[in-house]
């Protein structure tokens, strides 16, 4: 395996997670990183494992882009089919790895936790994301093998990164219609320091959990920074942490 093509990989595992984790976590909500972990039953440590989950990510992603990057004139050989086949086989592996891992061995979470039969679901999710673009990747590659080198391997990295960077922007945007913020409290700040923070941003109390450790509030969008000088972890449409929390849905 060449370092383009193991580089590629590993950009594309991170692209693996962060799609599982968007689409699954927060679009779908079908579950959390850790939902069937004993203890960590709060919504608040649950979205908190995401956003270490997501921080993670960003880090693999970063390195595979710095690994394309610094081997983008060693191998000239190197043109966007390898570069897509490699992404494609290391966002099959991410499903892969996740499946045998997260699902069976480690039991951490499923697919759908409320499925009456979340095995079918963790094998169809294994087939359709893990192992049909794995060898869908890998073909590609055995075919650019056999095709004239081109000149794709320059624009290749700075093409993904536009990419990762792109969806990074993306998911700290929350969607139009949502009218709500949902914050997370860093624990140790008390309700009325809560209280407090919404005062401060000209915000409306809408919901809260009984500890008042995550809360919905009706706040001007311009304000929502100013959550993180009040104790907040996350807070969605802040692009800080940017990922998919920004997508969470309010029930009020």
């Amino acid at each position: 395996m060449t370092s383009w093509i193991r580089w590629g990989a590993v950009l594309g595992f991170a692209l693996g997670g962060f799609f599982d984790g968007i689409l699954l976590h927060q679009v779908l909500q079908w579950h959390h990183l850790l939902s069937l972990v004993p203890g960590v039953e709060t919504l608040r440590a649950q979205v908190l494992w995401d956003g270490y989950f997501h921080a993670l990510m960003y880090l693999v992603a970063l390195i595979g882009l710095y690994g394309l990057w610094r081997n983008r004139a060693a191998e000239p050989e190197r043109n966007g089919v390898h570069l897509l086949g490699s992404v494609l086989v290391g966002f099959g592996l991410w499903h892969v790895v996740d499946a045998v891992l997260s699902h069976w061995l480690l039991g951490i979470h499923r697919i759908k936790l409320d499925s009456p039969n979340p095995l079918a679901w963790d094998l169809v999710w294994l087939a359709g994301l893990g192992l049909l673009p794995f060898a869908a990747g890998w073909l590609l590659l055995r075919r650019s093998e056999k095709a004239q080198p081109g000149r794709g391997s320059t624009v290749g990295p700075l093409v993904a990164g536009l990419v990762a960077s792109g969806m990074a922007a993306a998911s700290a945007i929350p969607p139009p219609e949502q009218k709500f913020t949902t914050v997370v409290f860093a624990p140790g700040v008390k309700p009325a320091g809560v209280m407090n923070a919404i005062v401060a941003t000209e915000g409306r109390l809408v919901w809260a959990d009984p500890a008042m450790g995550v809360v919905v509030v009706d706040a001007p969008a311009h304000a929502r920074w100013d959550f993180y000088a009040h104790g907040a972890l996350l807070v969605s449409g802040a692009a800080i942490p940017s990922g998919c929390f920004n997508w969470s849905k309010a029930v009020v």
